[in-house]
């Protein structure tokens, strides 16, 4: 197998794997609070404590993937233009 043609086949495998993990869990960890919801704080013991709000999750944890985004604006897009 040539060079080219392995790279082909395993950009294939990976956007194939991606659009996969994007239709199974379509939420993600949100990447500032590591699905906490909030941001970890140490006190001055060293301690962890529940830290601020986290802003861009909005507290829940969670985000949609970049991937599944894509997909919902695309579905949209088809939908109203069919109606």
């Amino acid at each position: 197998m040539t060079l080219p043609a392995l790279a082909v086949t395993l950009l294939i495998v990976i956007t194939l794997g991606y659009v996969g993990v994007c239709a199974a869990a379509p939420f993600g960890r949100c990447r500032k609070c590591r699905g906490f919801g909030f941001a970890m704080k140490t006190d001055r013991k060293g301690r962890a404590k529940r830290g601020k709000h986290c802003r861009r999750c909005d507290g829940h944890g969670i985000h949609i993937r970049r991937g599944r985004h894509l997909w919902n604006l695309w579905a949209r897009t088809y939908r109203n233009g069919n109606r």
